[in-house]
């Protein structure tokens, strides 16, 4: 599982998860990429999940960079525990996704496959996703700058 080696404090606040990804919105690093349509929370065992899932599927080839970490603690209070006495104790590790997000990038290995792969971590999701390609997100840059 993914989880940070240590944080400045133990537990957080939720926020909000307003508005669009401004940072890690592009396909970077591989040629496809997996990318969140609705905000969410993300634990470490979906990511691994995830994982697993393109990886068996690739067998061996090509390479699967994840561009999500999971560093926000969220804290749950034991069952039938009254009101009160204080927050709960730290239960998981989740990451804060936005849409526009590219969560998973995937390398060296053909479109159809790269796409299948990509449509089975999806299923491990809890957010709707899409597959984008680095050639349709460059076109989709141009028209935008023009």
């Amino acid at each position: 599982m993914l989880m940070p080696k240590r944080v400045k404090r133990r537990k957080q606040m939720k926020g909000r998860m307003t508005g669009k990804a401004l940072r890690g919105n592009k396909v970077t690093y591989g040629d496809f990429g997996l990318v969140s349509t609705e905000p969410s929370w993300i634990s470490s065992k979906q990511i691994e999940s995830a994982r697993v899932a393109m990886t068996r599927y690739i067998k061996r080839g090509g390479k699967v960079w994840i561009k999500i970490f999971p560093d926000k603690p969220i804290t749950e209070k034991p069952a039938e525990t009254r009101m009160g006495s204080g927050k709960g104790s730290l239960e998981y590790w989740v990451a804060v996704v936005k849409p526009g997000r590219v969560m998973f990038e995937i390398g060296g290995i053909p479109e159809e496959t790269a796409r299948e792969a990509l449509r089975l971590a999806m299923h491990k999701l809890p957010v709707k996703c899409k597959v984008i390609s680095r050639a349709q997100q460059e076109l989709d840059g141009d028209s935008d700058e023009n």
